[in-house]
């Protein structure tokens, strides 16, 4: 079963190797892993990591260089998707597709220029903000007071007409509404979970979840612990998806893992020494997505249950690209 992964952090990985004088990132890291655990497609952001976020254009700048070099060179491999006809093509070549997404915008200060140039290098998809406030938004880290700016509306009024896909996970509650009030095309949060069942500022409430079912959205299951229970394990993260299917629907609910077992500063020149991130237990990286879906299995999911968790969901709002 194919799985549509709706948030990867490959760009900053690629930038993270590429700057220390390796190629062929994708292949070397991650191909493999991609194809044992059938992710066979996904959006990989273009973050603004935190050693970087003080100066977030010029790192800008940088990630979208190597993920250039690195598209070159992955052309047998991999293949940006920009619209439904991509995916599908992707597919038929059995290579990994590439939605690009951009997960916050915090180099943008005062024009929306950056978004278009970034639109015309393929990006499909964003979200306003990581977890800080910007000139467009406000992260979970910001003030519960301050949501949405003027500019942050003209951002969402010019990503609809572009037909991107509009994502609010890391936005506060205050911007998520705003949002809501803005948009007139499906929303989705690629990596976020229930709140009602575990209490963490990064998750929905339920009246946020039905928000994003109403306007035809998705939800990404996030594998990250601190997102998924006290237990952090595959058990827990299957009760996400549990709650997430009984609460929303099933037309509702996919898959971004938000998997950082490969992320490391450490290994990148002149950056601060940060530690490895946390990673799920039982659910450890991409390879291990099918243990998910087994568990699902055993819980009594059908076939055409797991099928739309696992790719059709997501699938279904590639076709509005």
């Amino acid at each position: 079963m194919r799985v549509f992964d709706a948030h990867e952090d490959i760009w900053t990985h690629v930038a993270q190797k590429r700057l220390i004088g390796e190629t062929d990132v994708f292949k070397t890291y991650h191909l493999e892993n991609h194809m044992k655990g059938n992710v066979k497609s996904g959006i990989f952001v273009i973050w603004i990591d935190p050693p970087f976020t003080e100066n977030p254009m010029e790192r800008l700048k940088v990630i979208v260089r190597e993920m250039k070099a690195e598209i070159k060179e992955s052309r047998e491999i991999l293949q940006i998707v920009k619209s439904y006809e991509d995916y599908e093509s992707a597919l038929k070549r059995d290579v990994i597709g590439a939605v690009i997404g951009l997960e916050g915008l915090s180099y943008i200060t005062d024009s929306l220029s950056p978004l278009d140039e970034l639109y015309a290098i393929g990006a499909r998809h964003a979200s306003l903000t990581w977890n800080e406030e910007n000139a467009l938004a406000t992260g979970v880290r910001g003030s519960a007071e301050r949501g949405l700016t003027a500019l942050g509306r003209q951002a969402i009024k010019k990503m609809e007409n572009l037909k991107m896909i509009v994502d609010v996970s890391h936005a506060n509650e205050r911007t998520f509404w705003d949002i809501m009030s803005k948009c007139s095309r499906p929303i989705i949060a690629s990596h976020s979970n229930a709140k009602a069942m575990w209490d963490h500022p990064r998750n929905l409430t339920d009246p946020q979840l039905k928000a994003i079912k109403e306007t035809g959205g998705v939800v990404g299951v996030n594998s990250y612990p601190a997102f998924v229970s006290q237990d952090r394990n595959l058990e827990g993260l299957a009760n996400q998806v549990d709650y997430l299917v009984n609460k929303i629907g099933i037309d509702h609910v996919g898959c971004g893992f938000d998997f950082c077992d490969y992320l490391d500063w450490e290994k990148e020149d002149k950056t601060p020494n940060v530690a490895s991130f946390d990673v799920l237990s039982g659910l450890e990286s991409t390879i291990k997505v099918p243990t998910l879906f087994s568990k699902l299995r055993s819980m009594g999911y059908s076939e055409q249950a797991l099928t739309q968790i696992a790719h059709g969901n997501f699938e279904r709002l590639l076709k509005g690209l």
